[in-house]
């Protein structure tokens, strides 16, 4: 057995889930992973791994091991890669995390371009409306929307988006364009919400930034909901720029009330500060900052 291989295949089995998995990621077959995780099981004198006909269960040795070992394989392969040819070729899987319509319109896209720089790295992309836990979740990288709280985590700016009201030209034809804040009273919104507690819209007014508790029939904590709500009429809604870039330059949807609009929203890609960080997550990291920087930069002003 190699130990450090075995190492890295029980790593992959925690984060992938399956035997077979990761025998697909490794281009084997799922006898040999398993014999390779029962090798290391016996050198270790631990159980790791409960197998069963459908699923696998991490055991509290295993998820023990896991969390020690993990570290060790990404500073290894950082090692690895800062020297000889994986210095100009890089390879391995990334996993990063981000909300679901984000990684949909902003980030697949740019993904075609990284993997012909790239084709021995692979990119997990896990999405979540919810901040997840990098470390513990065993992901190389997050996009995250707003201030940045957690001072355990290395931050790389992508942009900053703009928050923008919208609605569609057949709603507003069938309501009326509102002209000042108070004319949203009359009109129908749809609302993020989480549990149904209304996120307030946030909206500049003359220097100060007000909350707007918004009111409407549809309530969502998902954002492509809120996306086809307005492309379909139902109502006006406050979202990040990206989320209706193409369909406000066609003119398939309207910015409202820009004067009430606040600050930006940054949007950050952050990773665990302290370690070395692999080459193949490195790449990544270095090649979405710069193709954000390339593109859009998140502000409605210029499509309008």
């Amino acid at each position: 057995m190699d130990r450090l291989d075995a190492i890295r295949l029980f790593v992959r089995l925690v984060e992938c889930g399956s035997f077979s998995a990761v025998g697909r990621e490794e281009g084997v077959g799922q006898p040999a992973v398993s014999k390779q995780i029962a090798a290391l099981e016996r050198h270790l004198g631990a159980q790791l791994v409960l197998r069963t006909s459908r699923r696998i269960v991490i055991t509290e040795a295993g998820q023990t091991f896991y969390e020690a070992a993990k570290p060790l394989i990404d500073d290894f392969d950082a090692v690895e890669s800062s020297v000889g040819d994986r210095q100009q070729s890089p390879r391995g899987l990334v996993r990063l995390s981000t909300a679901p319509a984000h990684g949909r319109l902003c980030i697949t896209p740019l993904l075609p371009e990284f993997f012909r720089r790239y084709p021995d790295v692979a990119v997990e992309v896990s999405v979540s409306e919810q901040p997840v836990d990098l470390i513990g979740e065993g992901f190389d990288l997050a996009v995250r929307h707003g201030r940045l709280v957690d001072s355990s985590l290395t931050a790389r700016k992508l942009s900053a988006t703009d928050r923008i009201l919208v609605a569609s030209p057949d709603y507003l034809a069938a309501k009326g364009v509102p002209a000042r804040l108070s004319d949203l009273d009359a009109h129908t919104c749809v609302v993020f919400a989480r549990g149904r507690e209304r996120r307030p819209w946030s909206l500049r007014v003359g220097r100060e930034t007000v909350s707007y508790v918004p009111h409407g029939s549809l309530l969502t904590g998902d954002a492509e909901h809120i996306r086809a709500a307005v492309l379909c009429g139902l109502g006006i809604s406050q979202v990040p720029f990206w989320l209706l870039a193409d369909e406000i330059r066609s003119g398939q949807v309207r910015v409202l009330l820009p004067d009430l609009q606040p600050e930006p929203l940054p949007v950050h890609l952050v990773y665990p500060a302290g370690r070395r960080v692999p080459m193949r997550v490195r790449v990544l990291i270095e090649y979405l900052v710069s193709a954000f920087e390339r593109g859009s930069n998140g502000n409605a002003s210029a499509a309008r």
